[in-house]
């Protein structure tokens, strides 16, 4: 169980720091043409520019979580409040994608090859924690 979890972990927040670098510093107009099929240079200017402007913003948000998980990976599988700011964290990203499924109707296949990856990861690292962390007497 160890070793799954860990893969999830590392394999989830490798992604998110790449794709949070690249997306934010990199070339969002890359993630535009490959995961949305949509040239930001078709925008008129005010859009394209706010719209790259919020991406970016995400991105980099992205990024961020991805480097406090690698800086905290020890607490994340061995305190309780790391673990469940970690967990609601990457949970609040899943909730987001199934929110946007009802609302918004059908994503891509590889937007649902991330939902899948994530919400197996998530239940890993969960498990893989909970059996650690909550098995024993914290009072962290």
């Amino acid at each position: 169980m160890k070793r799954w979890a860990l893969a999830g972990f590392w394999g989830y927040i490798g992604l998110v720091c790449v794709a949070g670098f690249w997306g934010a510093f990199l070339n969002p107009w890359f993630d535009h043409r490959w995961l949305f099929h949509m040239d930001v240079r078709a925008l008129p200017e005010f859009e394209r520019i706010n719209m790259l402007s919020q991406y970016r913003f995400l991105r980099a948000l992205e990024l961020g979580f991805g480097v406090i998980s690698v800086s905290f990976v020890k607490e994340i599988f061995s305190q309780r409040a790391f673990n469940r700011l970690f967990l609601f964290s990457m949970g609040a990203g899943i909730l987001a994608r199934i929110t946007s499924i009802v609302f918004d109707g059908m994503p891509s296949r590889w937007m649902w090859a991330f939902l899948v990856y994530e919400a197996i990861a998530w239940m890993l690292i969960f498990l893989f924690a909970r059996k650690g962390i909550y098995g024993h007497r914290n009072t962290d």
